[in-house]
């Protein structure tokens, strides 16, 4: 899943970003509102970390801009200000949580966690297609008793296509999902962590292979008996 963190402040950017980055989530940062307007309108995120107190725009213009062009990606809001009259402002402006600061990273963890389930629905901690099942969790992918342990974007790419097997999805799609838009990597990047893929369901001899579509992109599938 993409996160957009919006904060100012760069000590708390760069640890938020840390956190979320070690749990597998690929991650945005900007340190001011007109750019988290930008970005969080590309409709490109699963949840927004959004300060109140940035330049720019504020974040509760920020927000209030986003639910009046339509966009429903959740938002926690990430603020020094804690009184009531602040909350109450963050939820009426569209907020689906409000943390204030200082806040603990394992706190922080967990309301995104909350945040997204509860916008998504309920997600089981362990998905299967056929009999290869990916431990979302130990971020374990396994089959036939073997398993084995993938990386960060092995785990997001193959998270994406069992939570939508049989969905295409292009090379672009998944350069856009997991990878922040200041990054350098090149296009190869996509090619080299589906060759890995491919490579550890071999491995386990999982009767699920990622197929390439040609001129299209790639797709999960059970393999033919």
């Amino acid at each position: 899943m993409r996160l957009l963190v919006a904060d100012d402040e760069r000590d708390i950017t760069k640890a938020v970003k840390a956190v979320l980055e070690h749990s597998k989530y690929t991650v945005d940062t900007v340190d001011n509102g007109n750019d988290a307007l930008e970005y969080a309108k590309t409709g490109s995120y699963d949840g927004v970390i959004l300060d109140i107190m940035m330049p720019g725009r504020d974040g509760l213009t920020v927000l209030q801009e986003l639910r009046m062009a339509g966009v429903e990606t959740p938002v926690l809001l990430l603020t020094a200000r804690g009184e009531l009259d602040d909350r109450i402002a963050g939820f009426e402006a569209g907020a689906d949580d409000y943390l204030p600061k200082p806040f603990a990273m394992a706190e922080l963890l967990a309301r995104v966690k909350a945040m997204l389930r509860r916008r998504t629905g309920y997600t089981a901690d362990t998905l299967r297609l056929g009999a290869l099942s990916l431990d979302c969790s130990a971020y374990e992918l396994a089959a036939k008793g073997r398993s084995v342990r993938l990386n960060n974007k092995e785990f997001q790419i193959m998270e994406c296509f069992l939570r939508s097997p049989r969905q295409v999805f292009s090379t672009e799609d998944l350069m856009a999902k997991f990878w922040n838009w200041d990054s350098e990597a090149e296009i190869n990047v996509v090619w080299t962590n589906i060759a890995n893929l491919r490579r550890k369901l071999a491995q386990l001899d999982a009767d699920v292979e990622i197929k390439s579509i040609r001129g299209v992109g790639y797709q999960l599938e059970e393999r033919s008996c």
